[in-house]
């Protein structure tokens, strides 16, 4: 029976996959910051649901240690821990930038460093992070946010060619909106105490965006697109997945960006 392991798993993407993947059959190994907080996982057959921050080494290397211990290995890391900032970069602070990076990028290489010792040791893994439509093309007042997630398409693109040798495949998953709770409890809004001038347009951009993601579909459709990824031993590198996501996409390589752009600004 395969194994995974799912950060950032207390809601949301993560929540969603590491509850299909059960479903499935496999053993799952939920990560999230607050266990206590967690729910779903009670009394689940061949569920773990450990401490995992991200952004914390011990955790990574406890959770990664009990995993071995209790499921005798891991064959699949799914990198979904992260959190958007959304808001005027002039508004953002140099903290606020760091810990964008820290969690959505260094997490992911922290977890992908920490595992590649046990894939390359058994000459076979799986790396699945988890990026966005937000990280192939880009929309108003998500600066911080789209750099990680651009950063992470980059890293992932590349780490697939040295990692091949040892049989270890790395997969991206493109969502569009979903309906969770990102806009509430995984979103950081910049503001600033003295600096108002982009507060109107910021404004208005935020209710196009509670518009969009009240009508978005289930985070069980990225589930269930993880879980396919999971099975595709191809070399297959991204999956888009979500409203429209695909023709977005689509559109951006097929349309000069001058078009693109035009069509974005028309929507905000």
């Amino acid at each position: 029976m395969p194994t995974v392991l799912v950060t950032g798993a207390g809601a949301g993407i993560g929540r969603a996959t590491a509850l299909y993947f059960q479903q499935q059959g496999w053993n799952v190994v939920a990560g999230v910051r607050r266990p206590e907080s967690a729910t779903g996982f009670e009394g689940l057959d061949h569920c773990l649901c450990l401490p995992l921050d991200v952004n914390v080494q011990d955790t990574i290397d406890r959770a990664i240690a009990q995993t071995m211990d209790y499921f005798g290995g891991l064959d699949v890391l799914v990198n979904n821990a992260g959190f958007g900032t959304f808001g005027a970069f002039e508004y953002s602070t140099e903290e606020q930038i760091l810990q964008q990076f820290q969690t959505n990028v260094f997490g992911v290489m922290r977890m992908t460093r920490s595992v590649l010792p046990h894939f390359r040791a058994k000459r076979q893994g799986m790396i699945i992070n988890i990026s966005s439509v937000g990280g192939r093309l880009a929309f108003p007042l998500y600066s911080l946010y789209h750099a990680t997630k651009f950063a992470i398409e980059g890293f992932s693109e590349s780490l697939q060619y040295e990692l091949a040798p040892f049989h270890i495949q790395v997969k991206l998953i493109e969502p569009g909106a979903m309906k969770t709770d990102f806009f509430q409890r995984s979103q950081v809004v910049l503001q600033h105490p003295t600096l108002h001038s982009y507060d109107d347009y910021q404004s208005k951009v935020w209710q196009k965006l509670q518009a969009i993601e009240a009508n978005a579909p289930s985070p069980d459709l990225v589930a269930k697109v993880i879980w396919q990824a999971a099975n595709d031993k191809t070399d297959r590198l991204r999956y888009s997945v979500g409203d429209q996501v695909p023709l977005l996409l689509f559109l951006n390589r097929l349309i000069p960006h001058s078009w693109l752009r035009s069509m974005i600004k028309s929507t905000f």
